[in-house]
C-alpha cells in the first residue's frame, strides 16, 4: 500500500485510522454483553443409524435374551464395554476396568421336589407352579370348594386338608389384573391356611390362564436378591400351587390325595455393572457427575411361546442401552463442564440388583452424583408420546431436574403421559426401574420411558418391532436434559421433605 504525505510531511492516513479504531471500539463497548450460557452441544452426534445398528446387535438372538447371572448377560456386557472403549470413553468400574462385578443369590425349588394330586404326577415349572420357594412336606386329602364363595365354603372342614379352588374375580379400577391375581392368591391362601388348610391349590380361570402361560416362568426361576437380602430367606410353610385351566376337570373329582414334598436350594451367580465416563472440562465442576443409567439384562431363554423360546428384550431394555451408547458418543464429541458417567446395570429384572449394588458401593463418591437420568423402554407406543417417572410428587425428588427435562422437551415435542407416574397407578411403574435406588439415596433422579405394551416380557419383544426414530428422539431429549445439568453453575437441588409412598 502506498501512503501519501501531506504538506507538513506527515502521513495523513493515521489520524483516520485512529479515529476509525476509536469509533469501532466505542461501538463494541456499546453492544450489550450476551449472558453466559451452555456451550454449543453435540446433538447432531446422536444418529438413528447408530441406534438401529446397535439395537439389532444387542437384541438379536446371538445374546439369547441376556438373562442375569448367565454367560449370555456377561457376553452382552463385554460387547457393551467394547463399544464404550471404541467410542472413546474412560473405564470407571473397579480396578481400572469397565466392569463392576457383584453376586446375585438365587433361591429355587429343587428338581427332586415331588407333587401329585391323585394319579396326576406334576412337575414344578411345567404343569404346576409353586408361588414361593419354601420347604414343605404335605400328605393330605384334597377337598374342592368351587370358586371358594361363602356359600361353597359353608360347612367345609379345612383342618388337616389341602383345599383346591378355581380362581375368579375382577380387578378393581386402581389395580392391574396381574397384581390383583397374585395378590388375591397369596391373601386368600393365607386365610385358608389360617383356617386349618395344609396346602392351597389354585386352578386358573380364563383370565388367569393368560398369565399362567406368560408369567409363570418367573416362578420357575425362583427368587433373586443380593446375598443376604430378604428374598434369600427360606421358610417352612404351607405350599400354594397354581395349575392351568385344563386341570379343572380332574381336580374337582372327590376322594383324591394331595402329596407334596418341597426342597429348596440356593446358588450365587455373577452379574455385572458396566461403568464408563467422559471427564468434564471445568477444573472445579469435573469432580461432579451427571449419571446416565440403564440396564442390559432381560429374561433369557425360557419356555417357548408360539415356537419362540428367546425372550429378546428389544424394548426392555436394549432400547435404553443403545440410547445410552448414543449419549456417550455425543459427550465424547463435546464434553460438558461436569463429567458424564454412564452405567449399564446388571440384574435389573431380578429386582434392581445392579443399581442397588452400585448405590451401596459406588465407584465415584456418591455425593459427586448430581443427577440420574435413567433410560427404560424407549421404543414402543405412539411416536409422539412418552413419560417422565419422578415428574410429580410424591415421586418427584428434584423440581429443578424435572424442570430441565420439561424445558428440553420443547425441542423434542413429546406429549407427556402423567398418569403412569401417579402413586395410585395400578402398575406402580415408578418403583420398577434403576432410578429408584438413587432416588432413595437422596440423589435427584428421573426416568424416561415410552411405557408398557402388549409384548412386554414376551418373546415378541423383538428388534423389528421397535420404533428407532422414537428411540432417537427420546435419546435427544435425554441428551438436552443432561447437557443442561452438566453445564449449569449449580447442581439441581433435592426437594424438601421428599418421601415415597412405599
Amino acid at each position: 500500500m502506498n501512503f501519501r504525505r501531506n504538506q507538513s510531511g506527515r502521513t495523513g492516513v493515521w489520524p483516520l485510522v485512529i479515529v476509525s479504531i476509536f469509533l469501532i471500539g466505542s461501538s463494541l463497548r456499546a453492544q450489550p454483553r450476551k449472558p453466559d450460557g451452555p456451550p454449543a452441544n453435540a446433538l447432531s452426534a446422536i444418529s438413528e443409524q447408530d441406534i438401529k445398528r446397535d439395537l439389532f446387535a444387542l437384541a438379536g438372538d446371538h445374546f439369547r435374551g441376556r438373562e442375569a447371572g448367565t454367560l449370555d448377560e456377561l457376553k452382552a456386557s463385554a460387547w457393551i464395554a467394547e463399544q464404550l472403549r471404541a467410542i472413546g470413553l474412560q473405564p470407571a468400574g473397579d480396578d481400572g476396568t469397565f466392569f463392576q462385578f457383584f453376586h446375585i443369590q438365587r433361591t429355587r425349588i429343587t428338581e427332586t421336589s415331588r407333587l401329585s394330586i391323585g394319579d396326576h404326577r406334576l412337575t414344578h415349572g411345567q404343569d404346576a407352579f409353586l408361588l414361593a420357594p419354601a420347604i414343605a412336606s404335605v400328605n393330605a386329602p384334597l377337598v374342592f370348594v368351587g370358586k371358594g364363595t361363602p356359600q361353597e365354603m359353608a360347612g367345609v372342614d379345612l383342618k388337616g386338608r389341602a383345599v383346591a379352588l378355581e380362581f375368579s374375580g375382577t380387578a378393581p379400577a386402581d389395580m392391574s389384573y396381574r397384581r390383583f391375581l397374585f395378590g388375591t392368591m397369596q391373601r386368600r391362601a393365607a386365610e385358608l391356611v389360617k383356617a386349618g388348610a395344609l396346602a392351597v391349590v389354585w386352578v386358573s380361570d380364563e383370565p388367569a390362564q393368560y398369565y399362567f402361560e406368560r408369567w409363570t416362568t418367573g416362578l420357575e426361576r425362583g427368587r433373586y436378591d443380593l446375598p443376604g437380602g430378604p428374598n434369600t430367606r427360606i421358610f417352612s410353610q404351607a405350599p400354594t400351587v397354581w395349575l392351568p385351566a385344563s386341570a379343572l376337570s380332574w381336580v374337582r373329582q372327590p376322594g383324591q390325595q394331595f402329596t407334596n414334598v418341597v426342597n429348596v436350594e440356593s446358588f450365587n451367580y455373577p452379574s455385572v455393572n458396566i461403568v464408563a465416563k467422559v471427564p468434564g472440562t471445568d477444573p472445579a465442576l469435573r469432580q461432579e457427575h451427571v449419571l446416565f443409567s440403564t440396564h442390559q439384562d432381560h429374561d433369557g431363554v425360557r419356555r417357548a411361546v408360539a415356537g419362540d423360546s428367546i425372550w429378546n428384550g428389544a424394548d426392555d431394555n436394549a432400547s435404553g442401552c443403545v440410547a445410552t451408547l448414543a449419549l456417550a458418543r455425543a459427550f465424547v464429541k463435546k464434553p460438558g463442564r461436569r463429567s458424564a458417567l454412564f452405567i449399564f446395570h446388571g440384574a435389573e429384572e431380578r429386582g434392581l440388583l445392579g443399581s442397588r449394588y452400585y448405590v451401596a458401593t459406588p465407584t465415584v463418591p456418591k455425593e459427586s452424583i448430581v443427577a440420574v437420568l435413567n433410560a427404560e423402554m424407549l421404543g414402543r407406543n405412539a411416536a409422539d408420546s412418552a413419560c417422565i417417572l419422578g415428574q410429580q410428587p410424591p415421586h418427584r425428588n428434584s423440581a429443578e431436574l424435572v424442570d430441565a427435562a420439561l424445558k428440553a422437551n420443547r425441542s423434542t415435542g413429546f406429549r407427556l403421559d402423567t398418569l403412569w407416574d401417579r402413586p395410585d397407578h395400578p402398575e406402580g411403574w415408578y418403583f420398577r426401574s434403576d432410578h429408584l435406588p438413587y432416588a432413595r439415596a437422596g440423589i435427584p433422579a428421573i426416568a424416561f420411558t415410552s411405557l408398557l405394551h402388549a409384548d412386554y416380557h414376551t418373546p415378541k419383544d423383538e428388534p423389528d418391532r421397535i420404533d428407532t426414530a422414537k428411540v432417537t428422539n427420546i435419546t435427544r431429549w435425554m441428551y438436552l436434559t443432561g447437557w443442561d445439568i452438566a453445564n449449569r453453575p449449580k447442581r439441581p437441588a433435592v426437594d424438601r421433605n421428599f418421601q415415597l409412598e412405599r
